[in-house]
């Protein structure tokens, strides 16, 4: 037990020292850069069954404090009004147009085909992937550009704030944002030139039209899962210049609203973050348990309580910090942590049973 707790504060030491990290240096998209030009834009929304979020979306992006940019919305054989409602925004404003989705071939994941035809039809020199529960800031286009720009970049990701309204969104979605600002310095994605040390958010991934063809676009991973993941590491793979920010009140988005769209959803996922290896997998299982559940449990056993004090109060600050700097709700972060760490654990452990048995489904298409 007390070596479990030493290794605990050790693993816990090196994840605060990156939170703090990213919180003092850490790109912000919010930044204001300053344009060098304006290149034309295309915005890239597929949309599955999305009546309720496609409207808002498309109006943020009509929103948008920028010249020169048009919006495609892709209609993915949607059951619902999603459809009806791309076509009603494409006839009262020109700068939209609403795209019938072709049917799935084989061999490929639904949004990987979605944003392929969507790629097809944009003639803008920077593309720009998001979904429809994703909400812009008016200034969301002007500042990606302008960073694109600044550091010469092929590839901009930012992962956006996350709004949640149940306890399940408010217990698992900021432990999977944890993941990123507590596990991976973001100027290391700029700077550093290994695959492994690549991250991207498809909710709000912009490419220029060279790096994208470059990299063989949402084709060169038309079967994967995390395919954002998969496209920022294989721009690296090229050479080209990625960078990774945060999207905190620039691009915000409610990715879930219940306990079964949670579950579902992070199923679909997890697994999928350490490209299906099973010994990385159960590995970052333990450590994650080891380091945020763990010393909560050990904290009653008197031989190390005091230690275990301290891995909770590394625990607490880590959580604390990344709750202010990123706007996750504080009493589910902070105070529920280790409830939030041991449900997405189990939601990971579902991800690699359901991958492994073939079963994965979303949106009612099989994976």
């Amino acid at each position: 037990m007390f070596t479990l707790i030493i290794i605990s504060i050790v693993l816990l030491a090196v994840i605060l020292a990156v939170t703090l990290f990213n919180t003092v240096t850490a790109p912000m998209l919010k930044k204001s850069i300053g344009l060098q030009n304006c290149p034309r834009v295309s915005v890239l929304i597929p949309a599955r069954n999305e009546e309720t979020n496609i409207g808002a979306c498309i109006d943020g992006f009509l929103a948008q404090k920028y010249d020169n940019f048009e919006i495609h919305v892709l209609d993915d054989q949607s059951t619902d009004h999603t459809g009806a409602i791309i076509e009603a925004f494409a006839a009262r404003h020109p700068e939209v147009r609403a795209i019938r989705g072709a049917s799935l071939p084989s061999g490929w994941m639904g949004k990987n085909w979605a944003c392929h035809q969507l790629s097809q039809h944009a003639d803008g020199e920077i593309l720009i992937f998001t979904d429809a529960d994703n909400r812009p800031a008016p200034n969301a286009i002007a500042n990606t550009v302008a960073y694109m720009q600044k550091f010469e970049l092929g590839l901009l990701s930012a992962f956006p704030e996350k709004i949640t309204g149940s306890l399940a969104e408010k217990l698992v979605v900021p432990v999977v944002d944890m993941f990123v600002y507590a596990g991976l310095p973001l100027w290391l994605t700029y700077f550093s030139r290994f695959p492994s040390l690549a991250a991207a958010s498809g909710l709000w991934i912009a490419f220029t039209r060279d790096a994208y063809q470059q990299i063989g676009g949402h084709q060169a991973v038309s079967n994967q899962i995390v395919e954002d993941v998969e496209l920022s590491r294989l721009a690296k793979k090229k050479g080209i210049k990625i960078l990774t920010a945060a999207g905190t009140r620039v691009v915000s988005c409610r990715m879930y609203h219940s306990f079964g769209e949670v579950w579902n959803g992070f199923s679909k996922n997890l697994f999928g973050l350490v490209r299906y290896r099973t010994v990385a997998f159960f590995v970052l299982t333990l450590a994650l348990f080891t380091m945020c559940v763990l010393p909560y449990i050990t904290v009653w056993f008197g031989a190390v309580t005091k230690l275990s004090f301290v891995a909770i109060f590394m625990n607490v600050t880590m959580r604390t910090v990344l709750a202010l700097k990123y706007k996750h709700p504080f009493f589910a972060s902070v105070v529920l942590h280790p409830l939030g760490v041991l449900f997405t654990l189990l939601i990971g452990i579902n991800s690699f049973y359901q991958v492994k048995r073939g079963r994965l489904q979303w949106k009612g298409r099989q994976i």
